[in-house]
C-alpha cells in the first residue's frame, strides 16, 4: 500500500510539473503571430517565431510602400551595420533572442532594431490589457513604446 501511494504521489508530481512548464511555455508562446505596425509613417506586417533556442524572433514580411520612386525594392540602408544594408525592407529582422521573463510576465533581454532610424535599443515587451503588445526600447535614458496590434495568433 505504501508502494502504491508513494507511485500515485511521484506521478501527481510529474503531471504538476509537467502542467506548470505547459503553462509556462503557453504563457511565453502567446507572443507567436502576426502583427500589424504603424510607426514613423511605415505600415508593416510582423512575423513573431520561435527558434530552436526558445528564444523568439520578429521579422517584417510586408510593407504598404515596398518599392522606391524608381520602382525598386527598398532595403535596409540605414542599418549601422553594412553588411546588412542590402536586405530588402521587407525581410528586416527587428529582434531575435528575446526570452520570456516568468518573474515579470514579460520578454526582454535583446536589442530592437528600428529600420525607419537605424538605431538598436534594449528591449521590453509585453501584452497590454487591450490586446496589443507593447514593444519598449529605450537607449541612453530614453524610451518610446511602439503598439503591435495582433492580426493572428499562432500559439
Amino acid at each position: 500500500m505504501k508502494r502504491l501511494t508513494l507511485v500515485l504521489l511521484s506521478f501527481l508530481a510529474c503531471l504538476f510539473s509537467l502542467s506548470a512548464q505547459d503553462r509556462l511555455n503557453s504563457d511565453a508562446d502567446s507572443i507567436l503571430g502576426e502583427y500589424e505596425v504603424r510607426h514613423q509613417g511605415e505600415y508593416t506586417k510582423v512575423r513573431v517565431t520561435k527558434d530552436t533556442d526558445g528564444t523568439y524572433k520578429a521579422q517584417v514580411y510586408w510593407v504598404e510602400n515596398r518599392l522606391d520612386e524608381d520602382g525598386n525594392v527598398r532595403v535596409d540602408e540605414k542599418n549601422p551595420d553594412k553588411s546588412l544594408r542590402h536586405v530588402e525592407c521587407d525581410k528586416i529582422i527587428l529582434f531575435s533572442g528575446l526570452k520570456y521573463n516568468k518573474e515579470k510576465s514579460r520578454w526582454d533581454g535583446t536589442k530592437v532594431y528600428d529600420p525607419t532610424r537605424g538605431l538598436r535599443a534594449n528591449v521590453v515587451c509585453e501584452f497590454m490589457e487591450d490586446g496589443t503588445f507593447r514593444v519598449k526600447g529605450y537607449l541612453l535614458g530614453f524610451s518610446q513604446s511602439i503598439y503591435w496590434k495582433p492580426i493572428r495568433r499562432t500559439f
